[in-house]
């Protein structure tokens, strides 16, 4: 009869081997999966390095030819003004007058159509320029333009003074270093507390990035601001 005890053990031996390298191996994947997912804040506050002004100018009369010419000298004193206090001949363009008929309009009785001008008529120029601070200070000075006989129109939403920070890649790459080393902060924090070590980064996404007005008040001060993902392992 065949003595079967070698091969018996030889087949316990492989059992029990097979069992190590099985439970070595569900240890090293469940390590692979310990994670943490973590998120980190970089905030800045910047100045706006660009400004859209719209100067807007109104007036009335029953001649469109008188209209124009009028406007056009208006138009030609505003760019004056602006010009001699320091903004670039380039940053300034004048739109197409918008003229209404009010005679053709199909509201208002026809008293006051015939007591008031026909034609109203608005001109905008706009100023773009990369001279925040200029700019900011000729609008506390329209009052100058009112000497001269030119009222100026107060902005409406259509029309209202837009500032906007246009060098954001400038500052991205230190923003990003910033927000992923918040992150890799909290993740310590939560190892330290897990009784684990941090590991090296598994994911990592970028957040999108905004940018907002810092307060209604002072529009031309901007708020950026990113939020960055990052998943680390965790280690015993």
């Amino acid at each position: 009869m065949k003595n079967y005890r070698i091969e018996a053990i030889i087949l316990a031996i492989g059992t029990l081997m097979l069992g190590v390298f099985i439970y070595w191996g569900l240890s090293a994947f469940a390590a692979k999966d310990r994670v943490v997912d973590v998120r980190g804040l970089a905030e800045r506050e910047v100045k706006a390095d660009k400004v859209i002004w719209p100067i807007t100018y109104k007036t009335t009369g029953n001649d469109l030819q008188t209209i124009y010419t009028n406007l056009n000298n208006v138009n030609d004193r505003i760019a004056i003004f602006l010009t001699s206090n320091g903004v670039a001949k380039t940053d300034i363009s004048v739109g197409a007058p918008q003229i209404v008929d009010l005679r053709a309009e199909r509201y208002g009785s026809a008293d006051n159509i015939k007591t008031r001008d026909r034609y109203n008529v608005t001109s905008i120029i706009t100023v773009s320029s990369s001279q925040v601070d200029v700019v900011r200070s000729l609008m506390s000075r329209m009052g100058e333009l009112l000497k001269q006989g030119i009222a100026i129109s107060a902005n409406d939403y259509d029309t209202r003074v837009q500032y906007e920070f246009t060098s954001l890649n400038k500052i991205k790459p230190q923003m990003i270093e910033e927000a992923t080393k918040n992150a890799r902060e909290a993740a310590e924090k939560f190892a330290k507390d897990s009784d684990s070590k941090l590991g090296k980064i598994k994911n990592a996404s970028q957040g999108l990035f905004t940018i907002e007005d810092r307060d209604p008040s002072t529009p031309y001060i901007k708020k950026v601001r990113v939020v960055t993902s990052v998943d680390f392992f965790l280690e015993n």
